[in-house]
């Protein structure tokens, strides 16, 4: 097992891909997200998820009044992992978190990952949306963990305009977060 570094990938969901806030920036990076995942997976690196989650009250919870599209509810299949990817999704692997950044995030990867998370010197992050939870749950992982490298893989994230997409990189860059 590669102890050096893991792999997070941000909310790669049905409904962010093919469902009610579907792109075609998400929609294209999904192949390049199952090769990544392949390659990684075969060099030992351990692999992460989140998910999106939300509940039938969300159109009356601040994110729905402000976003008002309903996404990634609970045990429907928007909210599941998208199928190409579902097969390194394990029950021990998958982070449900109910905001855009996960402040549960740095503790549940450093307790999942268990004695070997000091060993870890790179998390590299994938997924959507660039410009809302890969950049929330960045900075939240860069502040957790300050002299770990955080990375973020450009070409295997995707915005929710190519624009925000790039303005986000830029952001994140600004911050000592790693763009690769």
């Amino acid at each position: 097992m590669c102890k050096e570094k893991i792999v997070i990938v941000i909310d790669m969901q049905n409904d962010f891909v093919t469902g009610s806030l579907a792109n075609r920036e998400a929609q294209a990076i999904v192949p390049h997200l199952r090769a990544g995942l392949e390659e990684v997976t075969r060099a030992g690196v351990q692999v992460f998820f989140t998910r999106d989650t939300h509940y039938e009250n969300y159109p009356e919870t601040q994110e729905g009044r402000l976003l008002p599209v309903v996404h990634c509810i609970k045990d429907t299949p928007g909210w599941e992992i998208v199928p190409e990817l579902s097969a390194f999704v394990t029950d021990s692997n998958v982070l449900d978190k109910l905001s855009f950044g996960s402040m549960e995030l740095p503790e549940w990867l450093k307790k999942t990952v268990g004695e070997d998370f000091d060993q870890v010197s790179e998390i590299e992050m994938w997924g959507v949306c660039t410009d809302i939870c890969v950049i929330s749950n960045a900075m939240i992982l860069k502040a957790a963990y300050p002299e770990k490298t955080i990375s973020v893989r450009g070409e295997l994230c995707a915005g929710v305009t190519p624009e925000s997409h790039d303005n986000a990189l830029a952001a994140m860059k600004m911050c000592q977060i790693n763009i690769v």
